[in-house]
């Protein structure tokens, strides 16, 4: 996987990018001069989980890029639809979806309400397939153009094993869906030139919404630059490969990076806790 020169004047269209993954994923590409359209629903500030649309604008642009920050649930589907319209104002096109947004809810069928269900449903599964019909026709002028457009989408490779399904089968369900997308796109999308990857960590990730989950110990994780870093390998690619599940230090290994030191959260971690969904 040959990269070419950055990323520079392109346009990213990233979903849940105010915080953790999606906001690292920006900054990695504003370093390029990259156009960053942050989508995501937080514009005021949350003591839980530190960051808003307008705090990750400001990031961006301190890094080297564009910004529009866009206020949208992505489970609206006119709201995707008006954010297309403006970036398209702004920017000129897309070129890059990613679909980063997500919703976790590591409870049983008895623990999870039909609220839950639908809440991560509506942002994992349908809110990535929406966002991709919505960037599609974009994608597709970015492909005649020999922009090479990608939708990359944080999601796992498909697993189809028990013990991935039976303590959290409404989660499972719902990032299963996001990497059906890629599945079925990466097929349905290479006759317009378009690649659909997936990515996905080996092992947990430090990001805020973590932090809410009971029991889980932050200094045992490696820190979104892992997945960033990965990224920025798949987007920049010269010849894009498609329908791939790519998974973070596999495709650092596969460019020559095995050191990942600098991805601790506690430099000198041996046991990180794993991923979910990673035999």
């Amino acid at each position: 996987m040959s990269t070419v020169p950055g990323l520079k004047g392109k346009t990213l269209f990233i979903t849940g990018a105010s915080r953790g993954i999606g906001l690292a994923m920006a900054i990695r590409a504003a370093a390029d001069g990259a156009n960053i359209v942050i989508l995501a629903k937080t514009t005021d500030p949350n003591p839980k989980l530190p960051g808003t649309i307008y705090s990750a604008a400001e990031a961006v642009k301190a890094a080297g890029g564009q910004a529009l920050p866009l206020a949208v649930d992505i489970r609206d589907e006119d709201a995707v639809t008006a954010a297309v319209a403006k970036v398209v104002e702004a920017f000129g096109g897309i070129d890059i979806l990613v679909n980063n947004a997500s919703a976790i809810s590591l409870t049983d069928t008895e623990h999870t309400s039909m609220k839950r269900y639908d809440l991560m449903n509506g942002i994992n599964a349908r809110g990535t397939y929406l966002c991709t019909q919505a960037c599609l026709a974009e994608l597709k002028k970015s492909a005649q153009a020999g922009r090479k457009p990608q939708v990359l989408t944080m999601s796992p490779p498909l697993s189809m094993k028990q013990h991935w399904f039976e303590h959290h089968t409404a989660y499972t369900m719902a990032k299963y869906g996001m990497s059906m997308c890629t599945l079925g796109h990466s097929g349905e999308f290479k006759k317009y030139g378009i690649a659909v990857n997936s990515l996905w960590p080996r092992t947990a990730i430090a990001t805020a919404a973590l932090q809410m989950i009971p029991g889980v110990d932050l200094k045992l994780c490696r820190k979104p630059e892992i997945l960033s870093d990965a990224a920025y390998l798949i987007l920049t690619s010269a010849n894009p490969a498609t329908g791939q599940f790519y998974i973070d230090d596999e495709l650092l290994a596969a460019h020559g990076v095995t050191d990942l030191e600098k991805y601790s959260v506690t430099p000198g971690t041996k046991n990180f806790i794993p991923d979910f969904f990673v035999d």
